[in-house]
């Protein structure tokens, strides 16, 4: 029986392991799912929507277990608090729109015929979590779709191993009944033959390009529907007439938050030329002001990353930049916690350009690289330079301006004066090698179901 284990970067340790389900063992779990799917559907809609959010209500109740649990496998401060802020965000705004996204529209209903297209579930919605939010970019399916009358089975990535278990507890504690929603611990061979086999009628995806790469080559010929979220290499550009210590504090944090490892967090920013030394100057003292240290420790601000993997990838994009002739400008006397392992200080780049693999692959630490540019034009360009499309941040006052550089944008979601937020009004996509598909929004549950039309004709 192989095991799967979180280490974890607090003192890499084995921090848990549970036993990987055989592949009989997983299908019988599907099986247990796609019984139990249609006498769920036949539930009322706000029924089900109360049992979602009587299960988020609960798992709220576990805060005490689940952000230090966070902290050891992931590395994230207790200060912060896990991540019920926007868990609770999202499931309360699916909630309010479901009867809206679900309702079926009418096209006629007249004496001689009755026209509709209705919204079905899929039936098993199977959903790979990451372990940078474990808990929000998780319920961003696992809501609607439940919600929506399919019913879900969740696997969570080594690292965050406790979180899909964690979450299923809560939900089944508070009513949903056990076979609705399901966690399972997968190796990746059997979650491979799992969606070979066709065994989900869609799945959600968020991870890495080659992770994508391989749950698209796995379902091949089957048809299954997916929504895949993957790299991210998200830009900011601050115009002439930003705001110029709200742009710094907000991008900032953006790049270095939660160790840098966000999908939208930003990894490289343009400045006009006339503001760019005064903004590279506050970006540096903003940066160097963290505490890296000890998650358990309140006074920590900034914690290890994930693994020590990650923080390795990091280092070495670093230091082929600064090979490449890029600065290094935050001192590493600040940060003597930099163990060269998962305990990982902040950095900020500039004399880059794309060349460098640090403007053009994913980092995905708390390091960021800055540039200085000329026009709109220049850093429309720049921007554009990227095989990812996920957020972009706008930094000025014209309303006008940002959306005429919106338009001329390849990214998913366009912010103005603000970045590395997730609105659950707005559907959350990206373009180019970020994925396909979107969640949350009246889209997010129209992607969880599929359309039926009737036309009926009247005697």
């Amino acid at each position: 029986m192989s095991m799967i284990q979180c280490i974890s970067p607090v003192d890499g340790s084995v921090y848990a392991e549970r036993p990987a389900l055989t592949l009989d063992a997983a299908k019988a779990v599907v099986d247990r799912a796609r019984k139990a799917q249609k006498s769920w559907a036949k539930r009322p809609l706000d029924e089900r929507v109360q049992l979602v959010m009587k299960g988020v209500a609960r798992l709220n109740e576990m805060v005490d277990e689940v952000v230090p649990e966070l902290a050891w496998m992931m590395g994230r401060p207790v200060r912060y608090g896990g991540e019920f802020k926007g868990f609770n965000e999202r499931s309360n705004y699916v909630a309010n729109v479901a009867a809206e996204a679900l309702a079926p529209i009418n096209i006629e209903s007249s004496a001689a015929f009755t026209r509709r297209i209705e919204r079905e579930p899929h039936g098993v919605v199977f959903v790979i979590a990451p372990w940078n939010y474990p808990y929000m970019t998780a319920i961003n399916t696992v809501a609607p779709a439940l919600m929506a009358g399919n019913t879900v089975i969740i696997k969570h990535a080594a690292q965050t191993l406790l979180v899909g278990e964690r979450m299923v507890r809560a939900f089944v504690e508070a009513g949903v009944p056990d076979d609705v929603f399901q966690n399972v611990f997968l190796d990746h061979q059997t979650s491979e033959q799992l969606i070979a086999a066709g065994s989900f009628n869609f799945i959600n995806f968020t991870g890495s390009v080659a992770g994508g790469r391989a749950v698209e080559r796995a379902a091949a010929g089957t048809f299954t529907g997916m929504g895949l979220e993957l790299g991210g290499k998200d830009p900011g550009y601050v115009m002439e007439d930003a705001d110029l210590d709200a742009a710094v504090d907000t991008l900032m944090d953006g790049a270095t938050y939660n160790s840098g490892q966000c999908c939208c967090g930003i990894e490289r920013i343009y400045v006009h030329e006339s503001l760019y030394d005064a903004f590279v100057e506050k970006s540096v003292a903003w940066v160097s002001n963290y505490k890296l240290g000890n998650p358990l420790d309140t006074e920590t601000t900034l914690g290890p990353m994930a693994n020590a993997r990650f923080a390795r990838t990091v280092r070495e994009q670093v230091a082929d930049a600064v090979a490449k002739g890029a600065k290094a400008l935050v001192d590493p006397k600040l940060f003597p916690q930099d163990d060269g392992g998962a305990y990982l200080m902040p950095q900020v780049l500039v004399d880059v350009d794309h060349s460098m693999e640090f403007m053009r692959e994913e980092t995905f630490g708390p390091a960021v690289g800055i540039m200085k540019v000329k026009s709109d034009a220049e850093a429309l360009g720049l921007m554009n330079d990227c095989k990812y499309g996920l957020t972009v941040s706008l930094w000025t006052k014209d309303e006008e301006r940002a959306s005429r550089l919106g338009a001329g944008l390849e990214t998913g979601t366009v912010f103005m004066n603000r970045c590395d937020y997730l609105d659950p009004a707005l559907v959350w996509t990206g373009v180019k090698e970020t994925g396909r598909g979107g969640s949350l929004s009246v889209l997010g549950f129209h992607n969880l179901t599929r359309p039926k039309s009737y036309h009926l004709k009247k005697a």
